[in-house]
């Protein structure tokens, strides 16, 4: 019998609420390393013909960098499971996405000193479904940390992370039309794009890429250099000019995980011309069809480039965007349906939200529960953990929800910006193993179920 099947479930769900820690790597010989390994990848594209890739290459290390985070396992789900709420991958649908990453419950665990590495039942999966796992736990570790890197600069700012496809969606169309491959810059796109914001005024814009990788740091250092081409496609005001973080999760078999980043430091500033500001964002999204390219300094003969480009003039819609984007993926974090669909576009996938019907839950939004003196709204999940009955809660705050649910962004933003710091810490609760609330209002729970 191994270690993990000598857990109970409750010594697991225990092990989901305690904190430990995660290393943060970031120093002018990471810049250096991934800058060689983009040097030796473009040797190998020119050697086959293809050419070089595009790729920002004014990354260095952060500065005031922390050098590591203090992470619940079930914060990082937590994590995961926002960020794919609304997206629509393979035959799954938002809710679907995001139940999906109870399959790390067991994933993680803290080594004697305390930091998190890959349990023995993280390291036991088939070969194929490694990516997987590595970029999707990858993907929440490069949330938080972009999270907290952009609040410790804009503290007086609430951070939102948003999908950075979904986003786009909304201005660009991104599936090939079936006249064979299109340009790389248009294949390769920044994770999400990480929103620092008050309410009624213009908001600090950065990309993030994150990468993850079960290999050794040099297949770090590969990652980092493709991110670098994933974040050179969407350019925010003049060409190359928007900040970004690269993130690269390290996941070892055996040692403590870490997580690798560079920036590129600057302000993207979402300040529409004539200085005009109290953006209404109640406002239905309208869908544009931008041209996918980008234009360039005025130097040389090529004007424009394949990519995606927000110009001055579209500063008031993507702040739209943005902001109602980051509404559907909270409402489907709670359950989806109707309330989702209001929020998308038809590029964006409005459809797959209309009706409140879900292959994977008879009912949806039917749940609510008080946690730490505070009322959630949002959906339940029953299912087996090693064999156990378990339920699993993902809700928002009832009256942020109640002013999502109406179509009221502004006054959600209002009352969640003026409720940043007030969040209960606590990683459990009266009749919750392990729980996370976050600075958007959502709550992840998870408890034991009576046979």
């Amino acid at each position: 019998m191994n270690k993990e099947e000598s857990k109970t479930v409750s010594e697991i769900l225990e092990e989901l609420s305690n904190a430990s820690h995660v290393q943060v790597r970031s120093s002018t010989e990471l810049a250096a390393h991934v800058s060689e390994a983009a040097e030796d990848e473009d040797e190998k594209r020119i050697d086959d013909g293809r050419g070089p890739l595009r790729r920002r290459t004014d990354y260095r290390a952060v500065r005031k960098a922390p050098r590591s985070l203090s992470l619940t396992p079930w914060q990082v789900l937590h994590a995961i499971g926002l960020g794919a709420a609304a997206a629509r991958q393979g035959a799954g649908r938002g809710l679907a996405e995001h139940w999906g990453s109870l399959r790390y419950s067991q994933a993680l665990e803290a080594n004697r000193g305390r930091f998190l590495q890959l349990s023995s039942e993280g390291r036991d999966l088939l070969r194929f479904y490694k990516a997987t796992q590595s970029g999707e736990i990858g993907t929440g570790f490069a949330s938080l940390l972009a999270e907290h890197i952009v609040r410790s600069r804009y503290p007086d700012h609430s951070v939102s992370v948003i999908p950075a496809d979904i986003a786009l969606k909304a201005g660009w169309t991104l599936r090939s039309s079936g006249t064979g491959p299109r340009p790389e810059p248009l294949q390769r796109r920044p994770h999400f794009f990480v929103e620092a914001w008050q309410p009624g005024q213009p908001s600090k814009i950065f990309l993030m890429s994150s990468k993850g990788t079960h290999s050794s740091v040099h297949q770090v250092y590969k990652q980092l250099s493709t991110a670098s081409a994933h974040v050179e496609s969407v350019h925010i005001g003049p060409y190359g000019t928007v900040p970004y973080l690269l993130i690269g999760t390290e996941i070892p078999a055996k040692e403590s995980l870490a997580l690798h980043v560079l920036e590129a430091p600057g302000t993207t500033l979402l300040r529409p011309p004539g200085e005009k500001t109290g953006i209404d964002l109640d406002l239905a999204l309208t869908q544009e069809e931008f041209m996918p390219e980008v234009l360039l300094p005025a130097e040389g003969d090529r004007t424009t480039i394949p990519g995606f480009q927000v110009l001055p003039g579209s500063f008031a819609w993507f702040s739209v965007v943005l902001a109602r984007t980051e509404a559907a993926a909270l409402t489907a974090f709670t359950g989806g349906g109707k309330p989702t669909a209001q929020y998308l576009t038809k590029e964006q996938g409005r459809r797959h939200f209309q009706h409140d019907t879900h292959a994977n839950t008879a009912r949806m939004r039917d749940a609510e529960h008080r946690i730490h003196d505070i009322d959630f709204v949002g959906t339940d999940h029953i299912y087996r953990l090693n064999g156990t009955r378990v339920e699993a809660f993902s809700g928002l705050e009832r009256s942020l929800y109640t002013h999502l649910h109406h179509g009221h962004v502004n006054e959600y933003r209002r009352q969640v910006h003026d409720s940043r710091g007030q969040w209960p810490p606590r990683s459990t609760a009266k009749y919750w193993n392990a729980v996370s609330i976050r600075a958007d209002g959502t709550v992840l729970a998870i408890r034991l179920r009576d046979e």
